[in-house]
């Protein structure tokens, strides 16, 4: 402990100022993204925007993607305009763009503000990352680094616990804090950032990103290396589910009352405090509980695994995670979803992080940044397939407005199409009212009759072959023995 605490010290202020942008980012991004899916596609009379799966997918991929691929751009921005100035501009974007994410009110226009705040957040994420590196040495850039990553995990922690409270009164009000978080970031970047020394750039900004394409292109001509990134958009295809996917069928199909007894059982003043008026979890706090398990068991888990090879840790973390991603869609009590989600959490420790370990492991010494800036691109593929995937999948096999109508079409009734003036929501509570069931007996009739749990074979044969497909590479094209 004291030897953390000297190095603690030595930790220059623009360092500490940049940890808590970080957390009040992270705070905003995933305080939106956890809701987004339930945003797009919850029925219009709720305040939502009534969109289909096939919308939602799209445009959560689309924005995900944007925000992953480009700073691979906008880092060389950074370093020729300054950091302090780029967080400027991307804090001008952020605020507004947030705002706006709840006042679109076509697809066209929210796709609109989707890519313009993915452009803001792009900017943040290079600048970030390098002022860490920047204010930290060879003897304190473990320590710094881990307080980084202890600080997203916390700022992700915290966003969909406030964003869930927030939205119980109305939805704007979600988008209206992830705002006023980015608005503390401007104060602090106008007020307390020191724009850490940097090497001047020679070239022009259009030859550098001509160079950063060549690089890519340089990059990906080492047939091992793209082989290798190609196999992983498959782990971040599987994982993304857990913000375009999961929210949604929990809200259709999980029973999180279980969930709201035990905590009011042992924390009463939490249940009042983030349960629903009907005695139930909304789905963004479980979800949220990735985080909170990263939080508690990161280093744990760190520590076991760091015995084995990058190759070997990945394999194993992406076949536990695929095991209980599936395990999320099977039961309908929110008791074993909250059980599926801490083994996922255990197959993303253990191999999130070893993916990263392992490209700057194979990455040519003189090329390591190089190859660490690409890791971002099967974060970016995952977002671009991932999104459109789900959209696909949940419309075919789980959207519930989707298999009543199937259901009422079965049984020979007729009921009002869903329109502008009849919503998702009275068209349910007419289909409730004609065949005189409860809204959790219509909900097992169309689980038994409908089977939607059946989208787990989808996303875990994803991640199984992803596990396969790099014991073969490892076997295969690296002929490990």
């Amino acid at each position: 402990m004291p030897g953390f605490i000297s190095t603690v010290k030595k930790f220059p202020r623009t360092f500490w100022i940049a940890n808590s942008m970080e957390l009040f980012e992270r705070w905003a991004y995933y305080g939106i993204l956890a809701v987004l899916a339930l945003y797009i596609t919850n029925s219009k009379d709720t305040g939502a925007m009534g969109f289909t799966h096939m919308q939602k997918g799209v445009l959560m991929g689309t924005f995900g993607g944007i925000v992953y691929f480009l700073p691979v751009l906008t880092g060389a921005i950074a370093d020729r305009i300054g950091y302090k100035l780029t967080l400027v501009i991307s804090y001008v974007i952020l605020i507004s763009g947030y705002y706006m994410l709840g006042q679109a009110d076509s697809y066209n226009g929210m796709m609109l503000v989707l890519v313009y705040t993915a452009i803001g957040a792009a900017l943040f994420k290079p600048v970030v990352s390098a002022t860490i590196a920047k204010t930290t040495t060879e003897e304190t850039s473990s320590i710094g680094f881990g307080i980084f990553y202890m600080i997203v995990n916390i700022g992700s922690f915290i966003g969909p616990a406030v964003a869930s409270v927030y939205r119980e009164i109305d939805w704007v009000y979600v988008f209206i804090v992830s705002s006023a978080a980015i608005s503390l970031n401007m104060i602090l970047v106008l007020l307390f950032y020191k724009e850490p020394n940097r090497e001047k750039q020679s070239d022009k900004l259009f030859q550098a990103i001509i160079k950063i394409f060549r690089n890519i292109v340089e990059v990906l001509s080492n047939f091992k290396f793209a082989v290798f990134l190609l196999i992983i958009v498959g782990f971040w295809v599987m994982y993304w589910q857990l913000f375009f996917t999961l929210p949604v069928f929990i809200q259709d199909w999980i029973d999180t009352t279980p969930i709201y007894n035990l905590v009011a059982t042992i924390f009463p003043f939490l249940a009042r405090k983030f349960g629903t008026a009907a005695g139930t979890i909304n789905p963004e706090l479980i979800l949220n509980m990735v985080s909170f398990f990263i939080i508690l068991f990161q280093l744990l888990i760190s520590t076991i695994v760091m015995k084995y090879k990058p190759l070997n840790a990945m394999i194993s973390g992406i076949f536990i995670a695929s095991i209980g991603l599936g395990l999320w869609f099977v039961f309908q009590n929110g008791l074993f979803l909250f059980a599926s989600i801490f083994v996922f959490a255990i197959g993303e420790m253990s191999s999130s992080p070893k993916i990263t370990e392992y490209i700057g492991r194979i990455a040519p010494k003189d090329k390591v940044a190089l190859y660490m800036g690409m890791s971002f691109l099967p974060i970016a593929g995952g977002n671009f397939i991932g999104g459109p995937l789900s959209g696909k999948v949940y419309a075919r096999f789980a959207d519930k407005t989707t298999l009543l109508k199937q259901e009422i079409t079965n049984r020979g009734l007729d009921l009002p199409e869903i329109t502008e003036s009849f919503s998702k929501t009275d068209y349910w509570n007419q289909a409730k009212d004609v065949l005189n069931l409860t809204d959790i007996e219509l909900t097992q009739l169309l689980w038994t009759n409908h089977s939607p749990d059946n989208i787990w074979i989808v996303y875990t044969s994803i991640g199984v072959f992803t596990a396969i497909a790099l014991l073969l590479y490892d076997k295969l094209l690296l002929k490990s023995k």
